[in-house]
């Protein structure tokens, strides 16, 4: 089982991590803005996630978080 975590507060919507992704699971939040006005990275189907945190590794903020059991 994976477990993934964004700081969507701290997210600035950079978008690194959506094409770090192999597994093309990850996007910007369309209809979801933050505190500071940026879309927020999402996960969209984590059952696809093989944890490999390329995601994880790119963000610049560190604001994602992959663990798996």
């Amino acid at each position: 089982m994976v477990h993934f975590t964004i700081d969507e507060s701290r997210c600035k919507g950079c978008g690194l991590c959506v094409r770090a992704c192999p597994k093309h699971i990850l996007e910007l939040a369309k209809h979801k803005l933050n505190e500071k006005g940026y879309h927020p990275a999402e996960m969209t189907d984590i059952n696809s996630c093989v944890a490999c945190a390329s995601c994880a590794v790119t963000c610049p903020d560190a604001v994602i978080t992959i663990e798996k059991d």
